[in-house]
């Protein structure tokens, strides 16, 4: 067996980051872990912390604005995951010029873990936010780093958790809102499941230089199918509502900060069916769940059973 590689998780305490960094601890790869001095001592992050410390994860203390910190961090390990929020895309630029200069890494990650954002539909807001995505992309080939990108499509934590109804914490139980006519299909995937994804790919030579899509077919639904398999399981039939994609671009027209984000984010993926409106061809992607038959992931219908 090959000795499984160093990583290095910049963003690790965040709300995705964390499982980046447990999927990597568990997999037995030496997980390392950039943290600022302030965030060790943060009692909102003392668990998320302490659960690191017990699965043995070193920290290394640095920070994504330090270049000295970032490149002796990148040169202790093998590959970087980056899972910084989406405020610091952008420095990324920063990841990137330390691996340069490190000279050492193997396989770098940028922070996506979304849509392919090289193959969306995206209108303003969403669509800025993620161009900087794609400046990320465009700027890592440009200078050589060997990458793998993960289109990772929904959270299911996000999306699946509230049937992407606004300001819900949990499934419906009487109405649903559905955008567009309900025949785009999405994927909702666990937040672990993508991880444990991500953390396959690190040392696999087909993901290197491509895009990992996490695309299982029991995850791939449209909201016509999704809603009676919730009906299914409550034996309850929900009211209707379907809004239409003009309605929608109106709502989000006139919609402030942060709503009108969250409809643009909908439009894509649930009217435009940016998550499933393509083919992965070899030329430039590889599917998970083909790649890796042996990981046992949480599907649509298994997910919310935990609601009923």
């Amino acid at each position: 067996m090959a000795e499984k590689s160093k990583i290095l998780v910049i963003g690790g305490t965040g709300y995705f980051g964390k499982f980046i960094v447990e999927a990597a601890a568990k997999a037995g790869h030496p997980t390392f872990l950039l943290v600022r001095e302030a965030t060790l001592s943060n009692p909102a992050k003392s668990n998320i912390i302490q659960n690191f410390k017990n699965m043995g994860v070193n920290f290394l203390i640095g920070d994504l604005y330090d270049h000295e910190s970032l490149v002796k961090a990148i040169k202790q390990v093998d590959v970087v995951i980056s899972a910084v929020s989406r405020h610091q895309l952008a420095d990324q630029d920063n990841i990137i010029a330390a691996i340069k200069e490190a000279g050492n890494v193997k396989r770098f990650f940028p922070s996506e873990f979304g849509n392919d954002v090289d193959r969306t539909h995206f209108v303003e807001p969403a669509k800025s936010a993620l161009g900087r995505k794609v400046k990320i992309r465009r700027a890592v080939e440009a200078a050589g780093v060997p990458y793998t990108f993960v289109s990772s499509n929904s959270f299911a934590g996000y999306f699946l958790q509230t049937f992407s109804q606004i300001g819900a914490t949990e499934p419906p139980r009487d109405k649903v809102v559905i955008f567009g006519d309900g025949t785009p299909r999405a994927v909702f995937n666990k937040e672990e499941d993508i991880a444990t994804y991500t953390i396959k790919a690190v040392d696999d030579p087909r993901t290197l230089n491509k895009i990992l899509y996490i695309r299982p077919p029991l995850n791939t639904y449209s909201f016509n199918d999704l809603v009676p398999l919730w009906e299914r399981k409550i034996g309850k039939t929900l009211e209707r509502i379907y809004v239409s994609e003009e309605q929608l671009l109106k709502n989000i027209q006139e919609s402030a900060a942060p709503l009108n984000a969250m409809l643009s984010m909908r439009h894509s993926v649930f009217v435009k069916g940016d998550q499933t409106n393509f083919e992965i061809e070899p030329s430039f992607g590889v599917e998970a769940s083909e790649l890796y038959p042996d990981v046992k992931y949480t599907t649509v219908d298994e997910y919310l059973d935990q609601f009923v």
